[in-house]
C-alpha cells in the first residue's frame, strides 16, 4: 500500500457515494441525463415506422437493447455514486453526450452509421465502466463487482464494433450476439476464471431508487408518444384528426394509469424493503423486464402515428400489430414485472394480452379500420385498469 492509497474498507472518493438513508431522491442531473432519451425514444419509434416490418421490428428490439444497456448500467452507477459530485456529473454528461450521438445514429444504424453508432456504444459502455472502477477504489464489494463486469462489457462492446464493420445479415447477427451475452452475463454474476461471480446480494443497491428511476424512463416514453402524435396531428388538423388525437392520448393515458396509478408507487416500496434479494430483484425488474414495457410503448406509439395518418382506412397485419399489439407487449412486461415483485399471477393483464393478440387477426379478417383497433386497445386497457380497482379498491 502506497501513502496515498486508502486504507482497506475505506472509499478514496467517500464524498461521491450516497449517504444511503432511504429512497434516494433523484437529482436534477439525472432528470437532466434523461432528457436525452427523449430523442432516443423518439428515433427508435420512427424506425419502426419507416421498417413496419418483422425485419424492421428485430433491428428495432437489438437498438433498443443496446440503448437500454447505456442507460440502465449508468443509472446502477447513480445509485451508489452521488450525480452531484463534479467527477460523477462530468461522467455522466460525457454519458448523455454519447447517447445523443448513439440516437442520432439510429435510422442508417444497419447501414451508414453503423460503425459511428458502435463506436460511440463501446466508448461510452468501457469508459463508464473504467470511471465507475476508479471511482469506488476502496469500497471492497463495489470494487469487486465492477472488476468482474468491465472484462464483459469490454467484450460485448467490442463485439459490436466488430459488427459495424461488416454489413447486411451478419451485423444483425453480431449486434445480437452481443445483446444476448450482455444479458446472459449479468444473469450469472460476470464470472471470471479464477474469480468468482459477482453475486447480487453483495450489491447493497437501493431498491426503491432504481423503482422510481425506472418509472421516470416509462413516462419518458409516454411523453415521447404524446409528442409524436401531436406534432402529427399539428401537420393535417380537421375532426377525423383530432378525434384520432383523443383516441390516441386516451391510450397513453391508460398506459400511464396501468403503471403509476397504484403499482409504481408499491413496486417502490416493495424493493426498497426486499432486503438481500433487492440486487437479484432489480437485476430482473429493471435490467430484463422494463425495456419490454419500453418497447410496448414505443410500438404503441407507431400506431398512434399510423391512426392519426389514416384513421378510417381498412388496417393491415403491421398496423394492427402496430395499434394492438403495442398496448399487449406493454401489459406482457408489465404483467411480468407484479409477478415478479409480488409473486402473484396478475390474470387481467394476462387476459387483455390475450384478447389484444387474438383481435390482431381477426380485425385484419374483418377489415376494421385503424381507428377501431385503436379504440379496442383502449377499451381493453380501461379494462385492465377497472379489474385493478374492482380487486384493490379506490386509490
Amino acid at each position: 500500500m502506497t501513502r496515498s492509497d486508502p486504507p482497506a474498507g475505506e472509499p478514496a472518493h467517500p464524498g461521491w457515494l450516497r449517504k444511503r438513508q432511504g429512497v434516494e431522491p433523484t437529482t436534477s442531473t439525472e432528470l437532466f441525463f434523461d432528457l436525452v432519451f427523449i430523442f432516443t425514444v423518439t428515433q427508435l419509434s420512427h424506425y419502426l415506422i419507416a421498417h413496419p416490418d418483422w425485419r424492421g421490428a428485430a433491428r428495432t428490439a437489438v437498438l433498443l437493447a443496446l440503448v437500454w444497456f447505456v442507460w440502465i448500467y449508468t443509472t446502477w452507477l447513480t445509485n451508489w455514486l452521488h450525480p452531484d459530485r463534479g467527477p460523477v456529473r462530468a461522467m455522466l454528461l460525457g454519458v448523455a453526450l454519447g447517447s445523443l450521438l448513439l440516437s442520432a445514429a439510429i435510422p442508417q444504424a444497419f447501414a451508414g452509421t453503423g460503425l459511428l453508432f458502435a463506436v460511440v456504444y463501446v466508448t461510452v459502455q468501457v469508459g463508464r465502466t473504467a470511471f465507475s472502477l476508479w471511482a469506488v477504489q476502496g469500497t471492497p464489494w463495489l470494487v469487486d463487482g465492477f472488476q468482474k463486469s468491465l472484462p464483459w462489457i469490454a467484450g460485448t462492446s467490442v463485439l459490436v464494433v466488430v459488427g459495424g464493420l461488416v454489413g447486411g445479415a451478419v451485423r444483425e447477427a453480431v449486434w445480437a450476439t452481443a445483446v444476448v451475452l450482455d444479458v446472459v452475463g449479468l444473469l450469472i454474476g460476470y464470472p471470471l476464471p479464477g474469480r468468482g461471480r459477482s453475486r447480487p446480494e453483495r450489491w447493497m443497491v437501493e431498491g426503491g431508487h432504481l423503482a422510481e428511476r425506472c418509472g421516470a424512463f416509462v413516462l419518458i416514453a409516454l411523453g415521447e408518444s404524446i409528442l409524436v402524435t401531436g406534432t402529427t396531428l399539428t401537420s393535417h388538423v380537421n375532426r377525423v384528426t383530432s378525434g384520432a388525437f383523443l383516441l390516441a392520448f386516451a391510450g397513453s393515458v391508460a398506459l400511464w394509469w396501468v403503471y403509476f396509478a397504484r403499482s409504481a408507487r408499491a413496486a417502490t416500496e416493495v424493493i426498497a424493503r426486499a432486503g438481500q434479494r433487492t440486487g437479484a430483484l432489480s437485476r430482473v425488474a429493471f435490467n430484463y423486464l422494463h425495456p419490454v414495457i419500453v418497447a410496448g410503448v414505443i410500438v404503441t406509439s407507431a400506431g398512434d402515428e399510423q391512426l392519426l395518418r389514416e384513421p378510417g382506412a381498412p388496417a393491415t397485419m403491421a398496423a394492427a400489430l402496430f395499434t394492438l399489439g403495442g398496448p399487449a407487449l406493454f401489459l406482457a412486461g408489465h404483467a411480468a414485472y407484479q409477478a415478479v415483485l409480488w409473486r402473484t399471477v396478475p390474470t387481467s393483464r394476462i387476459v387483455a394480452v390475450v384478447v389484444l393478440l387474438a383481435l390482431v387477426p381477426i380485425g385484419v379478417w374483418l377489415g376494421a379500420t385503424v381507428a377501431a383497433c385503436a379504440a379496442a386497445a383502449v377499451a381493453v386497457t380501461v379494462g385492465v385498469i377497472v379489474a385493478d380497482r374492482v380487486r384493490i379498491g379506490p386509490a
